[in-house]
């Protein structure tokens, strides 16, 4: 009797990889759902962005510019960059996976910290590298942990500022003093996805650093304020030395016309802009106010979400809260990957969903 062969088998170290698990989107029938779980705006895309996309669809039959270029010009104009230095992808995760695909070799060794994004230890470990984790202090990242976690074999430390989902961030004295500290074939990736939101003096999402060094580059996505998740935009900043072994292996069509309309015409709307960060700096007070009003830990947050920390008893742990808010219709993220098995993130939603999470958190505890 003939034996079936097994068929392909992938590179050591793929499968020991632990598939990123994206937050639930789903209510009980019959039940108004409020997905408070993907850091999503609850404003919505730009009306321009809309329109912009309805245009491209007129034009489904033609390849779309493969550089990107009017997205990448109308991001240089946002923020006074040159051109030449951006490099548009398909959201901020595929210039990740590229850093990590084009400087990263079996043997050596990438940083992130103790609550990072949880895509940077799958694109160390495709890239044949390992992960090495620097602890965090007061949930926060700290530069001396990150510095002693450096070895010969250190390519990269990629760095969420502000993080997710812990909502903190390092002022950026702290991010130079990392730099600093860094041999210059070191490079640091300062994702700053979350960047515009924050409203701190001692912030700065990266450009002046990217600009005056040659191993520093900056992340960022049109995801969250924007909401325009559904079309997968992230660019990034960087030296062009960088950005040249980076565009020989991304795809020659890597960004869709749909996105690249959609960006240009979101990233011009500075009212939209303006009118997310308003309605977000309003909920964040409040409803950090709120949940500490009912006996709720909650991690001081800089983004469009908050750590929210249950107690460690039965009946009140996170997983019984995320079990009664479900069945209310309020989606949060269980955090539990991420070293946090008793604490959910909670994306400030709408009014109605806002005041709704309060009110059925007001209940849990009660029961």
């Amino acid at each position: 009797m003939q034996t079936l062969d097994k068929g392909p088998v992938p590179k050591p170290g793929v499968m020991d990889i632990e598939a990123y698990q994206p937050g639930k989107s789903h209510a009980p029938e019959g039940v108004e759902l409020h997905k408070l779980s993907s850091n999503e705006t609850p404003l919505g895309a730009s009306p321009k962005a809309r329109a912009a996309v309805a245009a491209a669809a007129e034009t489904l039959e033609l390849y779309p510019d493969g550089q990107s270029t009017a997205l990448r010009n109308a991001i240089a104009a946002a923020h006074g960059l040159n051109a030449r230095n951006i490099l548009v992808g398909n959201g901020s995760d595929e210039l990740l996976g590229l850093l990590a695909q084009a400087y990263l070799s079996p043997g050596d060794e990438a940083i992130h910290t103790e609550h990072g994004f949880l895509v940077y230890d799958i694109y160390i470990r495709a890239a044949g590298a390992s992960p090495v984790v620097a602890k965090e202090r007061d949930e926060r990242a700290d530069v001396d942990a990150i510095l002693a976690c450096l070895s010969e074999r250190t390519k990269i430390v990629f760095l969420a500022n502000p993080n997710n989902p812990t909502g903190t961030y390092l002022p950026f004295d702290e991010v130079r003093r990392l730099h600093a500290g860094l041999p210059a074939h070191v490079l640091l990736v300062l994702d700053a996805a979350y960047a515009e939101y924050v409203r701190r003096n001692d912030y700065e999402a990266g450009v002046e650093l990217v600009s005056q060094s040659a191993n520093v580059v900056m992340t960022r996505t049109f995801s969250k304020i924007h909401g325009l998740a559904a079309l997968r935009i992230g660019w990034m900043y960087a030296p062009k030395t960088i950005l040249d072994p980076l565009n020989r292996i991304r795809g020659p069509f890597n960004v869709n016309a749909a996105a690249i309309a959609a960006g240009t015409a979101a990233i011009a709307d500075r009212g939209h802009v303006e009118a997310a960060v308003s309605h977000n700096a309003k909920w964040l007070e409040r409803l950090t106010e709120d949940f500490a009003r009912l006996g709720l830990r909650v991690t001081p947050s800089v983004g469009n979400f908050l750590l929210v920390h249950f107690p460690d008893e039965a009946g009140r742990t996170a997983a019984d809260a995320d079990a009664f808010l479900t069945q209310r219709g309020f989606i949060l993220r269980r955090v539990t990957g991420y070293g946090f098995p008793n604490a959910l993130r909670m994306t400030v939603g709408s009014e109605k969903a806002n005041l709704g999470v309060v009110a059925a958190l007001e209940d849990f505890l009660r029961t």
